[in-house]
């Protein structure tokens, strides 16, 4: 065993050390901060503390005073300001970058109001439907007053219409923590995804790097190949756990710091103040066995070439099968429950993200997680002694390789042996 525990060691403090992955955890480390600290950053470079300053040409002298009661109440960060001069002063002023828009109230035939915008750009749609919604309730409170409906009969026309959701399976999840599940899982299968893409790729690129260099022919006589696999395996398998806990101890202090000021937006509306604990042991199952599986394979797949620039050619099937799962897990996200879902969850190379799906926002019944579970572990198992005969006959053969055909010629060289 001391040689397998050299080569694991070797692999992880060399990787640890690299220019490229101190680099990469750092510039990463960056964007975590500068997520958990979005609105701070923006408030920074955000001239008007936020406000959007618009100015009102109200050419009716009784539009003004509702659409301003109107549009505070949908949007706080939005003020309106009744400006006194013309209307190319109001422009002037818009070019100027004294008013973010101007909007001219006026009515039509029928006595009702109109409106129009304008504006360096029209590209905040957020900002226009906020003042077209504020304008349209003016309108209708102004259409009302015309048929003589009290303000209790309007209130009760535009009042939301009652409509529950209640599901008949037992210990079903609620809307508010399907919610929570949905963007915890969210966030995790992204983790999962550019984790197990990352990972698996350094591996082939180890195996690929030590078998330019000639030192394979070396290893392979004095270490057994499957010890050899493993050792690069879970040495870059340390290596994404000391990233990872590196990503995750900053961004939860970070987060902690700011949650006050993020709570109103993505993470609060999804719950990141309360995470099961289940789903996050669920999580923890899952990447690890998704690590492992395919990074069984990018070691068997990296072994077959002798450049490196072939690594991506000859991996790339195992990157669209990592895609292919992440995007079906996307499309799960709504529709969890699907069939289509329920099936690809128990195809192995799905299996991380998928039924890490279903745990997270159904309320499946134990077996199914672990039948999942026992999959992934038996065709880790298979890949392992399927991959190690390839790695020992792969790493023999030099020239170019372009094909999955030589899968076949290194386990005739590993017959040979």
């Amino acid at each position: 065993m001391n040689s397998f525990w050299i080569i694991l060691f070797h692999t992880y403090l060399n990787k640890l050390k690299s220019k490229s992955f101190i680099v990469t955890t750092i510039l990463t480390i960056v964007i975590v901060l500068a997520l958990t600290n979005i609105n701070n950053i923006i408030a920074l470079f955000d001239q008007d503390g936020g406000k959007d300053q618009i100015a009102v040409l109200d050419e009716t002298g009784q539009l003004y005073v509702p659409l301003k009661q109107q549009v505070h109440t949908i949007n706080k960060d939005i003020k309106l300001s009744l400006y006194k001069g013309d209307e190319n002063a109001a422009e002037k002023a818009v070019e100027e970058g004294k008013y973010k828009g101007v909007i001219q109230l006026r009515f039509n035939e029928e006595k009702l109001p109109e409106a129009t915008f304008k504006a360096m750009s029209i590209a905040d749609s957020a900002l226009f439907s906020d003042l077209q919604t504020g304008l349209q309730q003016v309108k209708a409170m102004l259409a009302a007053s015309q048929i003589n409906l009290t303000p209790v009969q309007l209130q009760k026309l535009y009042e939301p219409v009652s409509f529950e959701k209640f599901a008949l399976e037992k210990n079903a999840k609620t809307e508010e923590e399907l919610n929570q599940a949905r963007g915890l899982v969210y966030v995790l299968l992204f983790i999962i995804y550019f984790s197990v893409i990352m990972y698996a790729n350094m591996i082939a690129m180890e195996v690929a790097t030590e078998k330019s260099s000639r030192v394979m022919e070396i290893l392979i006589s004095s270490v057994s190949p499957i010890k050899q696999m493993f050792a690069k395996i879970i040495g870059i398998g340390l290596l994404s756990l000391t990233q990872l806990a590196a990503f995750l101890i900053v961004g939860y202090y970070s987060l902690s710091k700011n949650m006050d000021s993020l709570k109103d937006g993505f993470f609060g509306v999804y719950g990141f103040e309360d995470i099961p604990f289940e789903t996050v042991i669920y999580a923890v199952i899952f990447f690890i066995l998704g690590y492992f599986l395919y990074a069984t394979l990018a070691a068997f797949l990296g072994s077959l070439v002798s450049r490196i620039e072939d690594v991506q050619q000859m991996i790339t099937p195992m990157t669209l099968l990592v895609v292919g799962g992440f995007m079906i897990a996307m499309f799960g996200l709504g529709k969890p429950d699907a069939p289509f879902i329920t099936i690809t969850s128990y195809i192995p190379f799905f299996t991380p993200m998928i039924m890490f799906l279903r745990v997270g926002m159904l309320t499946i019944p134990l077996w199914e997680a672990l039948l999942g579970i026992s999959i992934l572990v038996v065709t880790i198992a298979v890949l392992a002694i399927f991959g190690a005969r390839v790695y020992r006959g792969g790493v023999l053969m030099y020239g170019q390789s372009n094909s999955f055909k030589d899968i076949k010629k290194a386990l005739q060289l590993t017959k040979n042996e």
